[in-house]
C-alpha cells in the first residue's frame, strides 16, 4: 500500500475511529482497510492521516464543487422523484477502482481539486436558497469525510432538508452506524457480485459491501437503492447476475430498487468497451426474472425500463424521459411514506410527496466560496 505523507501546515480537524498500536503507529479503523500510520502519513484514501499520535480529516470544509442535480441521477429513483438535490464531494477514495467514472476528484492526490470552502451551516443554508429538497455526498465516496459530512446532515435537519449518501458501502461497523444513522436514503453502489471482481478491480472484499447493504435495509431508516455498473467481460455474465439478483430479493426484498447502468471507458480501463444496450436489457429481465419489482437501466435513453411500474397490475407509475417525469401514477402518498397505484391501490415502497418535482434533468453549478 502506497501511503502519501503529510505536508507540513496543511489544516486538518480531529478524525474519529482509530487506534493507537504499539509499535507507535496509528490504525484508522474507520474503513475495513485499516491503514496503519506513522506520524505524517496518509492512508489509501489519502484524506485520512496521523498526525500527533492521532487520526485527522484533512478536507473538512472543503469540497471539489457543489451542483444542483436532479436526484434520479444519483440514482435515485423512489426518493422524492423529481426534486433537485444540493451535491457535492470532496477529494480522495478508499477503493481503487481501476473502472472509475469520477476519477478526476475521487482518485485526486491534488488539493486545489477543492475549490470551495464551506461550513455545514453555509452549505444547508444554500441548499435552501438553491429550492432543494436534499442534499447529497456524492462525486467521491462520502465515508472517508464521515466527520464533515455528519456535521453538514445535522444542519440540513435542523432546516427539513434530507440527506443522500452515494456510497460503495466500504466501511467497518462502528463507523457504519454512526454514518448512516445520519442518512435518509442511500444509493449503494454494488460493484460486482464475485470476491474475484472486487480483489483485482477495486483491492476491496464482496462481503464488507453486502454487510452493508443487509445493515442499511434492516438496521436504519434510510431508504435504499443499489446501482451496478456492469463492465463487458467483467461482471456482466448471466450467472453472476443471476446470484447478485437472487441474493438481493432474499436478503433485501423484491421492494429495493436495483439500477444497472453503462460503463464507458474510463481512467484505467480505456480499452475496454463501452456496455451494449442489449446488456442492460439483458440484466434488466434476469432482475425482474428473479422477482425484483423495480429494476432500472441507466446511462441509456429507454424510457421503457427507467420508468416505475406498479407489481400489482402492471400500470406505469413514474414515466422517466432521462431525468424528466412524464408520469406520475402514485396516489395518498405522504412524505416519509410509501405511496399507491392509482390504478389498483397497491402499496409502492419509497419516499413520495403527493406530486413529483418539476425540476427535470437541469444541473446547476454553484460557488460558494473560492480559496
Amino acid at each position: 500500500m502506497e501511503l502519501a505523507e503529510l505536508p507540513d501546515g496543511e489544516e486538518t480537524v480531529p478524525g474519529r475511529y482509530w487506534q493507537k498500536l504499539e509499535d507507535g503507529r496509528v490504525q484508522c479503523d474507520l474503513c475495513p482497510r485499516e491503514c496503519k500510520l506513522r506520524d505524517g502519513q496518509r492512508g489509501l484514501c489519502f484524506v485520512r492521516a496521523a498526525q500527533s499520535g492521532g487520526m485527522v480529516l484533512t478536507t473538512y470544509g472543503r469540497s471539489s464543487g457543489f451542483c444542483v442535480d436532479p436526484i434520479e441521477k444519483k440514482p435515485l429513483n423512489h426518493f422524492l422523484p423529481g426534486t433537485p438535490v444540493f451535491s457535492f464531494g470532496t477529494a480522495g477514495c478508499n477503493l481503487t477502482c481501476k473502472f472509475c467514472q469520477n476519477w478526476e476528484i475521487s482518485k485526486s492526490r491534488q488539493m486545489d481539486r477543492l475549490m470551495d470552502v464551506a461550513s455545514p451551516e453555509q452549505i444547508a443554508e444554500a441548499a435552501l436558497r438553491a429550492g432543494c429538497r436534499s442534499v447529497a455526498y456524492t462525486y467521491n465516496d462520502p465515508v472517508i469525510f464521515l466527520e464533515y459530512a455528519v456535521d453538514v446532515a445535522a444542519e440540513c435537519r435542523k432546516r427539513g432538508l434530507k440527506n443522500v449518501a452515494v456510497t460503495a458501502g466500504y466501511i467497518k461497523p462502528e463507523a457504519r452506524r454512526e454514518f448512516f444513522a445520519a442518512m435518509d436514503a442511500v444509493n449503494l453502489d454494488l460493484k460486482g457480485f464475485t470476491e474475484d471482481f472486487y480483489h483485482s478491480l477495486c483491492t476491496a472484499h464482496l462481503t464488507d459491501v453486502l454487510e452493508t447493504a443487509v445493515y442499511i435495509k434492516h438496521e436504519t431508516d434510510a431508504w435504499l437503492e443499489l446501482t451496478t455498473l456492469l463492465i463487458p467481460g467483467k461482471n456482466d455474465g448471466d450467472e453472476e447476475l443471476k446470484a447478485l439478483t437472487a441474493w438481493v430479493r432474499e436478503n433485501l426484498g423484491p421492494n429495493v430498487p436495483l439500477h444497472f447502468s453503462a460503463f464507458h471507458p474510463d481512467f484505467r480501463m480505456q480499452d475496454t468497451p463501452p456496455t451494449p444496450p442489449e446488456t442492460l436489457f439483458r440484466a434488466h429481465r434476469i432482475g425482474r426474472e428473479a422477482g425484483l419489482n423495480f429494476v432500472y437501466t441507466g446511462n441509456i435513453h429507454d424510457e421503457a425500463t427507467g420508468s416505475t411500474y406498479c407489481p400489482g397490475c402492471g400500470e406505469k407509475l413514474i414515466g422517466r424521459d432521462w431525468y424528466d417525469i412524464t408520469q406520475w401514477g402514485i396516489d395518498n402518498a405522504g412524505l416519509g411514506q410509501g405511496g399507491h397505484c392509482t390504478a389498483c391501490g397497491t402499496a409502492i415502497d419509497g419516499v413520495f410527496e403527493h406530486q413529483a418535482g418539476t425540476w427535470g434533468r437541469k444541473r446547476q453549478p454553484i460557488r460558494l466560496s473560492r480559496r
